[in-house]
């Protein structure tokens, strides 16, 4: 269908066309790709460790704050932080600090937090090659 301006309503004809609802003249829908969007590599392994890590840690805090993980205090433990620091003593002490507000010991946790880490690899983004 076809729709044209009159003359009284533009200064130039126009013709706009419509395509009737329920023709095949429909477009199949493609993904629209987003530009500037970049994907990165990380090793799946060490992914899954951190993963692994971090719901432990979830768990540990709702044991040690007697609540619901949405209760449990804003801290954050920051695995990568930790493992920049240079001993196992500085580790602990760290997280000593952030658990400050903790009423139960923490000691057990600190101790098996650091076994687990031990060997981890930071989380950093890959240099493009």
């Amino acid at each position: 269908m076809a729709a044209v301006t009159s003359p009284e309503t533009s200064p130039q004809a126009r013709v706009y066309f419509q395509t009737p609802a329920g023709t095949a003249a429909e477009e199949p829908e493609t993904p629209v790709r987003k530009q500037g969007r970049v994907t990165v590599k990380y090793d799946r392994k060490e992914l899954r460790k951190r993963l692994n890590l971090e719901e432990w840690i979830i768990e540990q805090l709702t044991d040690l704050y007697d609540c619901e993980e949405e209760a449990i205090p804003e801290l954050e433990i920051d695995v990568d932080e930790l493992l920049d620091m240079p001993s196992d003593v500085e580790r602990g002490a760290r997280v000593k600090d952030l658990l400050v507000d903790c009423f139960k010991p923490t000691e057990d946790f600190v101790s098996e937090l650091l076994d687990k880490i031990r060997g981890m690899q930071k989380l950093s983004t890959p240099q493009k090659k």
